[in-house]
């Protein structure tokens, strides 16, 4: 019988650790594009909205980061597939990571500009359009170089910029430059300069042309069938539901310290940027307290979804507490049990997914297809959160139905059958 021919290397699966210089590499480019994500979603998006529609700006800062979210969700999967097929001694990903930093880099620049609902609106989705050409190459890298057996710590190390990047957007568009223009146009240039080094120096074996996936078969390939991949399918919808909860705890979190829980009277000369600074200090805090130690002991164990599990339930516990006590107290308190959920679920999640992906050479598009479990939250959590904030129920029903949307996350993660 004859011996079926090894797979390119750009197709063939990991079996040598990574070393900690790609690890700080690709943790430096993930920091770079999650600053220019969180930067303006929990700063300079409400603030900008604020000035630009003061009396409607809920709706309008759902529009915003709902339509943006939109766009990431289509082009993060169209982005993947598009490296999945590229050939050239550049290799697959990389061209990609240039594009993607260095638009996105040009939107935000522009973003920071624009004075009305609409200009806000187009230049956020096309921020978020280009930083996905970065996200989906990024995402694939993981895959495309690390071991199974490391994916676990190596997916923790990578999540804490996630983390690390809402600090240091925040510190850096409040604390280094307070206004709204120059705050974008730092994350713009940041965005390029953390990208460079991984782009630059990481390998990245290139796709031999007879390879390549046919073109043809582009458009079919988004679709991945739950029937034939039920794993996929629950991983992608236990991230989806862990995510909707979270996008609908923290989307309207400044306002919520401002209007619900009073921060401004109760501490008198500050703001409530200042207390949601404070919250993401302690939030991050628990969260690189608990990612990488979550991911090696997932690795250690040979066990995913349990951890997950737990995490997605620990998740659901501070919308509970915010419903029923909305109280600075309450808030600092919920922040430390969020981070330590989120801290547990990013590693071990990213790990998980890893592992039931359908094919060697869609990796970059299968992982954009997921990465919709992580963008679509932000198009569904404006629809559901605005209506309920304004009309239904206030704060309380909001953080109820979030820690309710957690604990189905937490109970989906079980359909997955072939990860332990």
């Amino acid at each position: 019988m004859r011996t079926p021919p090894a797979p390119p290397r750009a197709l063939a699966e990991p079996t040598r650790d990574v070393r900690a210089l790609w690890v700080a590499g690709i943790s430096l480019a993930n920091l770079g594009m999650w600053m220019a994500f969180f930067g303006p979603l929990q700063v300079l998006l409400p603030e900008q909205i604020s000035r630009v529609s003061p009396t409607d700006k809920e709706t309008a800062l759902a529009w915003v980061t709902g339509i943006g979210a939109a766009m990431a969700m289509v082009a993060t999967p169209l982005a993947g597939a598009l490296s999945d097929r590229t050939t050239g001694p550049l290799g697959r990903r990389r061209p990609w990571v240039l594009a993607g930093a260095l638009l996105g880099g040009v939107g935000l620049v522009v973003l920071g500009a624009q004075e009305s609902v609409g200009g806000v609106l187009l230049g956020w989705a096309f921020v978020q359009t280009a930083l996905s050409c970065l996200n989906a190459t990024l995402l694939a890298a993981v895959p495309d170089h690390v071991p199974r057996s490391q994916r676990g710590a190596v997916s923790g190390w990578i999540g804490i910029p996630q983390s690390a990047g809402v600090v240091a957007a925040v510190l850096l568009v409040t604390v280094v430059v307070t206004e709204i223009s120059p705050g974008y146009a730092l994350l713009g240039v940041l965005t390029l300069v953390c990208a460079l080094p991984f782009a630059l120096l990481s390998p990245d074996p290139p796709l031999p042309r007879a390879a390549r996936p046919p073109w043809r078969d582009l458009v079919r390939s988004l679709w991945v069938s739950p029937r034939r991949h039920p794993d996929f399918a629950w991983a992608f919808l236990t991230r989806f539901l862990i995510g909707t909860g979270n996008a609908m705890f923290v989307l309207y979190l400044l306002y919520f310290l401002r209007d619900a829980v009073g921060y401004e009277e109760l501490f008198p000369g500050s703001s409530a940027t200042d207390g949601l600074l404070t919250l993401i200090l302690v939030y991050t805090t628990a969260v690189v307290a608990t990612t990488v130690v979550a991911g090696m002991v997932s690795d250690r164990i040979g066990r995913r979804r349990g951890l997950v599990a737990l995490a997605g339930a620990v998740m659901g516990l501070p919308a509970f507490a915010l419903a029923l006590s909305p109280t600075w107290g309450t808030v600092l308190v919920c922040a430390v049990v969020l981070g330590v959920g989120f801290g547990v679920f990013l590693s071990v999640d990213n790990a998980l997914v890893t592992e039931v992906l359908p094919t060697a050479e869609g990796r970059a598009k299968d992982l954009g297809i997921v990465n919709i479990a992580s963008t679509g939250p932000q198009v569904v959590a404006p629809a559901l959160a605005g209506p309920v904030v304004v009309h239904f129920g206030g704060y309380p029903v909001l953080y109820t139905i979030c820690g309710i949307v957690s604990l189905l996350g937490a109970a989906a993660v079980w359909g997955v059958r072939g990860v332990r």
